[in-house]
């Protein structure tokens, strides 16, 4: 399940449920079923979306929001994503309503699902069921940094674990300390690459020495 919401005002736009065939569809009774085929974001034609109406198909064609072969998204456009344990899901939103005309002012879209917990060492959801919340925002670095930082600011008190392949503003030190496997990590990367191969001054920056 998908809730899509552009933060300009109270509650979701779109909810979006998947499922195996195998598997009844799960009740949804507080929105109406859609009458035509959307895209998240307003505006763009969903032609580039996956098929909807419960058309079965194989996973890697239904997992996906986006066709393969068409623009992913709005095309045109930075992200951020933050995975935070799942039992503040209520108060997380509620921390992002608070601020909602300011993250509004830079959105296209905000999606909110949730994570199972995994054991991956540097998994955001390592450890804990999640709630990811991801924004899609516009192509305006300079307007989104102050943002973001005001997003990481109010989520601060859950323990955000942001994306790292998306934009965010969170030091180092506090990245690394969301990951009580992060020693076992570098000391793993010392023993099968001690010569640095596959590291570059991002990823040694954030993991540390």
């Amino acid at each position: 399940m998908s809730l899509f919401t552009d933060w300009r005002a109270p509650g979701f736009r779109q909810v979006w449920l998947k499922r195996r065939t195998d598997q009844p569809l799960a009740a949804f009774p507080w929105a109406v079923p859609a009458a035509e085929a959307l895209h998240p974001v307003p505006g763009m034609p969903a032609v580039n979306c996956t098929e909807q109406f419960g058309v079965p198909g194989p996973w890697h064609e239904r997992l996906p929001h986006f066709r393969a072969e068409f623009t992913p998204s709005s095309g045109n456009e930075l992200q951020s994503e933050y995975l935070l344990p799942r039992e503040h899901a209520v108060g997380v939103l509620r921390a992002i309503d608070g601020i909602r005309d300011t993250v509004a002012s830079v959105l296209q879209i905000c999606e909110v699902r949730t994570v199972a917990a995994d054991e991956q060492w540097l998994s955001p959801a390592h450890g804990r069921d999640s709630v990811a919340v991801h924004f899609t925002w516009v192509d305006d670095t300079a307007a989104v940094l102050p943002v973001v930082r005001e997003l990481e600011a109010v989520l601060e008190p859950f323990g955000p674990r942001p994306h790292w392949g998306k934009v965010y503003d969170m030091p180092a030190a506090a990245v690394r300390g969301r990951y009580p496997r992060i020693d076992d990590f570098r000391a793993l990367v010392r023993e099968l690459d001690p010569a640095g191969t596959f590291t570059n001054a991002f990823v040694r920056d954030v993991l540390g020495p």
